[in-house]
């Protein structure tokens, strides 16, 4: 026999408060396979055929990956993130196709734009999702209002959507993965419990690999399983989190700091075509990406309150660094400053007495906000990296 459940730790007038907010519902909107959508707008004739965005295999050695396939090529097992030599492999018929990545920030801002005539309330969560606010009456008109917008995307822009539909970020957002490619998925409200039960516990944006990988050693692999425990044992686990993932498993999500935020990190990498074995390329590399960054986000007038720093190095293995600084700020010296710092840091402890180089190094900007003093225009969104 089951337990009861057992309730969260709330304040006792959060019900009070939370009957008497109106409804809202929220359209998590993502653009399939964003970067070949965008070529493909450009080269009619690859539609149907298998497309990969990302270093050609036949340009000379390349330690690159691919940024994004078509859902022909995926049928091959190609996938983003994959390393070009092993997508060749698997798809050796693949259109390959250097990116463009101005060609894919200018679509991005007229994406934006376009979602901005269907509603007042549009937050970018990275070059090809953004969540919009949907004032309507009830889930009919909430799913009418996601069909105008795929359609708009397809006819004026040409390039399809995924869209997913709830009354919270986090529900919208799990819907739109199970949308893909190119449907919409409502969930209403009374329904959030019933979605999400079967669906396993990686659905959940913020748990990865190494989060499934301690939940699934209690037991735990879907969210349905969360419904019943208590509070107080999973923050034991996983903290804060663990209140999040209970309340979504009993259909009552809470809109976390972190999904009203937008997104709370962004990064840039780069790949060598070589290993790296010299100090000097990798502080250029770090300057580079640092201050390419900070500008992006300053463009959205967003400040970082952390940076990170990151080498994969020639064995594959993975070493990071992250700094708090004192506050928000916003511009590329401190940035750059800290992660050159940071990048040093590694080079200097991790490496010795490895002889190993470095294959990717990737740059980090956390604890996003925006910049008191102005909102961010769609106009000034800049490139983040996809998700596929």
């Amino acid at each position: 026999m089951r337990e009861p459940l057992l309730p969260l730790d709330r304040d006792p007038g959060a019900d009070a408060a939370d009957a008497a907010a109106p409804v809202r519902w929220v359209a998590y909107v993502d653009l399939d396979a964003y970067y070949v959508s965008c070529e493909l707008r450009d080269r009619p004739e690859l539609v149907g055929r298998p497309v990969i965005v990302g270093p050609p295999p036949g340009d000379g050695p390349t330690r690159g990956v691919v940024l994004s396939a078509s859902y022909e090529a995926r049928a091959f097992g190609v996938r983003s993130a994959l390393p070009v030599r092993a997508a060749a492999s698997l798809c050796p018929d693949a259109v390959w196709i250097p990116p463009d990545f101005p060609k894919y920030e200018r679509l991005s801002r007229e994406v934006r734009t376009l979602l901005a005539e269907h509603a007042a309330d549009v937050a970018p969560m990275s070059i090809d999702e953004a969540a919009v606010g949907l004032d309507v009456a009830d889930a009919p008109a909430a799913r009418a209002a996601a069909e105008r917008i795929q359609r708009d995307l397809r006819e004026r822009l040409r390039l399809p959507a995924s869209i997913g539909v709830a009354t919270t970020r986090l529900v919208a957002k799990i819907a739109t993965d199970r949308a893909k490619p190119g449907g919409i998925v409502v969930v209403r409200p009374e329904e959030v419990a019933a979605f999400v039960a079967p669906l396993p516990v990686r659905a959940v944006p913020g748990v990865g690999p190494k989060t499934e990988a301690r939940l699934k050693a209690h037991g735990l692999e879907r969210i349905g399983d969360f419904a019943p425990l208590r509070p107080s044992d999973v923050r034991r686990w996983l903290g804060g989190f663990g209140d999040e993932l209970i309340a979504l498993a009993r259909g009552a999500p809470r809109e976390s700091a972190r999904e009203t935020a937008g997104p709370r990190s962004r990064s840039t990498d780069h790949t060598y075509a070589t290993d790296v074995g010299r100090w000097e390329t990798l502080e250029e590399t770090v300057r580079a990406l640092a201050t390419q960054l900070a500008e992006s986000l300053a463009q959205e007038g967003v400040r970082y309150g952390a940076a990170g720093v990151a080498f994969r190095w020639s064995d594959f293995a993975r070493s990071q660094r992250v700094r708090q600084l004192s506050a928000g700020v916003e511009g590329p010296e401190p940035l750059t400053e800290r992660a050159v710092r940071l990048a040093r840091e590694l080079w200097e402890v991790e490496r010795q007495g490895k002889g190993r180089g470095v294959r990717t190094v990737s740059v980090r900007a956390e604890r996003l906000t925006e910049r008191e003093l102005r909102q961010a225009s769609l106009d000034d969104f800049a490139a983040g990296r996809p998700r596929d």
